[in-house]
Order: structure tokens, then sequence, then C-alpha cells
């Protein structure tokens, strides 16, 4: 019983811990801009004067809508897979633990 509570206590300290990691980051971080990668490199390709494409796209989304779309739904599938295997593993000790 006194373990039980004091994984809880310890999940609650992480839990908080987590909360506050990006919280401080941000106050500490300034005015910064959080640009990605993704744009940093286009502008290097735009300067570069020798750059030519290996290929072109083979479909390019209509809007910036559906690429968000595409987005979500590609991390909805990962987080649906990752989150089937921890429930599968869960369970198969829960059983294992009943016999």
């Amino acid at each position: 019983m006194e373990r039980n509570r004091r994984l809880k206590r310890q999940n609650y300290y992480l839990l908080l811990l987590v909360l506050i990691i990006p919280v401080v980051s941000l106050f500490l971080g300034g005015n910064s801009e959080f640009g990605g990668a993704d744009g940093m490199v286009v502008e290097l390709i735009d300067e570069a004067d020798r750059y030519t494409p290996w290929f072109d796209n083979v479909w390019a989304p209509p809007g910036g809508e559906t690429e968000s779309l595409l987005f979500s739904l590609q991390a909805a599938i990962g987080a649906g897979v990752l989150f089937y295997f921890i429930g599968y593993i869960k369970g198969k000790r829960a059983a294992a633990n009943d016999k």
C-alpha cells in the first residue's frame, strides 16, 4: 500500500516537472523566434545558385488545410499504434499476474 502511494506521489512530481519545464523555458527564452529547420533550409536553397532539384513532387496538396489534415492523421495513426502496443503489453502483464 505504501509503495502505491509513493509511486503516485512520484508520478505527480514527474507530471509537475513536465509541465514546469516548458513554462520556465518560455519565460527564460525572451523574445526568441521559434523557426523550424524546414524554413531555414528553404532559405538556404533559395540563396544557392547551383541547386537543381533531383525530382518533382508526385502530388501536391491543394492547400494548407489538407496538409494539416494529413499531418494530424499521421500523428493519430502513430499514437494509435503506440498506445495499442502499450495496452497490449499491460494486458499481457495483468493476465500473467492473474495466473
